[in-house]
């Protein structure tokens, strides 16, 4: 079968693609930004891509046009696929039709967190001899890719997103998944573009819960108000919490340069001490939420457990970029108030004391671009020592926000004076944390090129 997905650079739709394409389909694809590494990555699969979306695409003739969220009506292709009375379906239906009907899925969904709990999970049913296959929204660090098709008896990992299918399906992604076995991490508001308040996000998150069995999981977060109003409008399978006391949850903390040890219980029951290579009190909740999820899949929580020792993290999540004249770059994804604040917490956890954090943010994502959580943004920065912000392209007073932080706060529509401002702040023994759900224009290399030019200036 030959499909051609609209909009396949993205990280969910190239996922979708190197799939279909394991799975022995004939693949082609477009998108507005045909760039590396997605590009890259999709050319070494044999798939062929082409650049924006020309109606004249209609003469490839595919079996079937798979769509993706990122394009809607007016699109020229979508009118002409429409007028010919062509075949399309989204991507996510696309997947749970050709993927995942029949396996035992395994869907991660929350604002915060997919990403990694999803790769935690995967890792686990990997370690364990399960094989799974999975979509992730980025790259484990002990797999090559954030795809995999999987045997078809395999479990199947998908991070399960809220944001909406398609043009024409504007439903969460997740309800097209059918998950026997559903995380759910956390819940707050987000993607303003879409969604008119938390309300709305909750009805879609009951939608996912009316989809899992009753012989079905929730792995749930005893401790999130939201999620617990999403239950209380019913709930029909088996209910696990997690952060908190009676259920799943974490003691003896102890945190290293390197790692964190803690154990895992269950009510007064220790199940295992656990070694995870991962910083903060977010990642031991994804760590725990993943164990009780696969423990559902048939993994013992103390296979589990020695599994996560040897995860080997993810990228973009507190990722260590390179190090110039003593002063050490990390990135990572956080782009929400709640994401920055546990970013900073976790890093913060593995200084020394009299060691600074400098962060870096871009307001990028279309919930930061709206101002939705504006009034959040100063109080998500206080872990940090010195705080600049990229107010490029905003439409709102990024310094009046920050306003609280005083003259810990500094704010800049120009990169090139974003990045000299941080050189000039920071000294041996820092780490500059870069937080953005975007490429940042490439700010990671650009402040380490400065900071060299500035010790080799010194010398």
């Amino acid at each position: 079968m030959h499909l051609h997905i609209l909009g396949i650079c993205g990280t969910f739709m190239g996922g979708l693609a190197a799939i279909a394409r394991e799975a022995g389909h004939r693949v082609t694809g477009c998108d507005a930004n045909v760039y590396p590494p997605m590009s890259d990555q999709l050319r070494a699969l044999g798939i062929d891509l082409i650049e924006g979306f020309d109606a004249s695409q209609l003469q490839l003739a595919p079996d079937v046009w798979v769509i993706g969220n990122v394009v809607s009506r007016g699109n020229p292709l979508i009118e002409a696929i429409l007028d010919a009375r062509q075949r399309y379906v989204s991507g996510p239906q696309w997947l749970a039709e050709s993927v995942l009907a029949g396996r035992w899925v395994l869907g991660v969904a929350g604002t915060h967190g997919k990403t990694t709990t999803a790769s935690l999970l995967a890792w686990i049913l990997e370690a364990t001899g399960r094989a799974p296959g999975f979509l992730i929204g980025g790259v484990p660090m002990n797999f090559p890719f954030s795809a995999r098709l999987g045997a078809p008896d395999s479990p199947f990992v998908i991070e399960a997103d809220e944001y909406d299918t398609a043009f024409f399906d504007k439903r969460s992604k997740f309800v097209h998944y059918r998950p026997m076995t559903a995380i759910l991490n956390n819940l707050e508001f987000d993607h303003a573009d879409i969604f008119p308040d938390l309300a709305a996000i909750e009805t879609q998150f009951h939608h996912l819960v009316r989809t899992v069995p009753g012989r079905g999981r929730l792995v749930v977060n005893g401790g999130e108000a939201a999620l617990a109003r999403v239950l209380a409008r019913g709930a029909w399978s088996e209910r696990v919490e997690f952060d908190t006391p009676g259920g799943w949850h974490e003691a003896a903390v102890t945190e290293s340069a390197d790692a964190t040890e803690f154990d895992v219980m269950r009510g007064n029951s220790m199940l295992g001490r656990c070694r995870l290579p991962l910083a903060g009190r977010h990642n031991r909740s994804n760590a725990i939420a993943a164990v009780a999820a696969a423990e559902h899949a048939g993994v013992p929580p103390q296979e589990a457990i020695d599994a996560l020792s040897r995860f080997g993290g993810v990228k973009r999540r507190l990722e260590v970029r390179g190090a110039a004249a003593g002063v050490t770059v990390i990135d990572d994804f956080a782009h929400h108030p709640s994401a920055i604040a546990a970013t900073i917490e976790g890093l913060r956890a593995r200084l020394a004391p009299g060691e600074r954090i400098l962060a870096v943010l871009e307001p990028r994502s279309n919930t930061m671009k709206l101002g939705a959580v504006k009034a959040a943004l100063a109080g998500s920065l206080t872990g940090a020592d010195q705080s600049f912000c990229f107010a490029g392209g905003l439409g709102w007073d990024a310094a009046e926000a920050l306003a609280p932080l005083g003259d810990k706060a500094r704010v800049h529509t120009e990169l090139d004076a974003l990045v000299a401002d941080v050189v000039a702040h920071a000294r041996a023994g820092d780490r500059v944390l870069v937080m953005s759900n975007g490429g940042f224009g490439g700010v990671h290399q650009r402040l380490l090129d400065a900071l060299q030019r500035g010790a080799q200036s010194s010398c």
